[in-house]
């Protein structure tokens, strides 16, 4: 699961992504959860837009005072038909694009989490497999929230590395950039489960990043760990 990861700016949108950013929007170069970032989508003519969404399918602002807290930055791609939080979205195909330098998981090999960055081999920018969904708001105004897939990993060459030994081992889904568009104006739940695999290990890099953990950044990894909803 990641709780964490490297957003683009704007210029690698445009020249990576090839999409037009017209959106004022502003957001961190680093995106934790409820932090706004940027996700493609696709317009009803089949064109790639961006917009600046939250990182959390449910904002915590909308979840109710009495109601314990639950993470919505990932979800389990066997479950997402069934969870309230994704179903809807799923069944209607509000699919995105989650774009990324890289994004971190907690190492625990030492017996202690350390915090790697992982990424593609070549360093350049990805996508991670999204679903989106939109929020109106007290003040009448329209907000976005979105949540990453994942799949499992067990027997991934490198994401198995990830997470407690005694956890199941998760990765977010890479989608290659030949089918963007694919997956973007994909509307058949089934057909899109076709591209919820995990990105081949050699096509990968993963380094500790440790310097910008605190104690508090990894008890948050600790305490989101299996927290899926």
């Amino acid at each position: 699961m990641c709780i964490n990861f490297l957003t683009v700016g704007k210029k690698t949108l445009e020249e990576h992504f090839d999409v037009l950013v017209n959106s004022p929007g502003e957001w961190a170069d680093e995106v934790y959860q409820d932090y706004p970032a940027p996700i493609i989508v696709a317009r009803r003519s089949g064109q790639r837009a961006v917009v600046a969404a939250g990182y959390g399918m449910v904002p915590r602002r909308h979840i109710p005072a009495d109601m314990k807290h639950y993470s919505t930055m990932n979800a389990r791609t066997e479950t997402i038909a069934e969870r309230p939080s994704y179903a809807l979205p799923w069944q209607q195909g509000q699919l995105c694009l989650v774009p990324m330098h890289a994004y971190y998981e907690p190492n625990w090999e030492t017996g202690s989490a350390v915090r790697w960055r992982i990424g593609q081999a070549d360093a350049a920018p990805f996508a991670v497999a999204g679903l989106y969904r939109s929020w109106q708001e007290a003040d009448g105004s329209r907000a976005f929230s979105f949540t990453q897939l994942t799949v499992n990993a067990d027997q991934h060459p490198l994401m198995k590395r990830f997470h407690r030994p005694e956890d199941e081992k998760r990765s977010l889904v890479i989608i290659p950039r030949a089918g963007y568009d694919d997956w973007l104006n994909c509307r058949d739940p089934r057909r899109a489960r076709a591209y919820l695999q995990a990105h081949p290990a050699e096509m990968m890099m993963a380094v500790p990043d440790p310097k910008p953990a605190t104690a508090k950044l990894q008890r948050q990894a600790e305490d989101l760990n299996g927290s899926l909803f």
